[in-house]
């Protein structure tokens, strides 16, 4: 795994040794920032579900104001450290070693705000998707600006709605499909 762009285009990644984490490809991740663009630059992200921290730190590398990873299994945070100092990345970020609808209820009680969410649970997990969804629709974390993205298996359907949170886009891309969520305002009907 490398970085694609930015800052530290073309580093390495290291990931764990056999089957226990599915990263996100470089071409993937590749598709998602070209959609993203420059609007990355200067924004809040949160990497959820953060694995190696690939997508995350692809972020810094872009401009990211401030990313916070959250991972719940020990090994992958503690990679997601190692892969941060080997790159010499001192600050701008935080790393969580939680459950995420744990981090995210903390992140919420600590007035955090996101410009840019990412889900990227366990394809197999889609009840994690629906949960996570469903939290960030009716908690504080995003806004109207917000923009929440879940990469999931192009066998599983996400729902169009989780409460106000609406999604504008789906991009396949192989195997994997990146969904796009935006807030509808109160009383919207779309």
């Amino acid at each position: 795994m490398r970085i694609i762009a930015g800052t530290y285009r073309g580093l390495r990644l290291r990931t764990l040794k056999g089957g226990n984490l599915r990263p996100t490809t470089d071409q993937l991740r590749e598709t998602l920032f070209d959609v993203l663009g420059p609007s990355v630059e200067g924004t809040t992200f949160l990497d959820a579900y953060a694995g190696t921290g690939a997508v995350g730190i692809e972020a810094i590398s872009r401009g990211a104001r401030d990313v916070v990873f959250i991972e719940h299994h020990r090994a992958a945070y503690q990679l997601i450290r190692e892969n941060l100092a080997a790159l010499n990345i001192e600050s701008g970020y935080a790393v969580r070693t939680c459950a995420v609808l744990t981090g995210i209820e903390r992140l919420e009680r600590d007035g955090e705000k996101f410009d840019i969410v990412f889900l990227d649970p366990p394809y197999e997990e889609i009840r994690e998707y629906h949960h996570t969804l469903r939290q960030l629709a009716r908690g504080s974390l995003i806004g109207a600006t917000s923009l929440v993205i879940a990469e999931h298996s192009k066998h599983i359907e996400l729902e169009k709605n989780y409460l106000s949170l609406h999604q504008t886009r789906l991009l396949r891309h192989g195997d994997a499909q990146l969904a796009f969520y935006r807030l509808t305002p109160e009383g919207s009907t779309q």
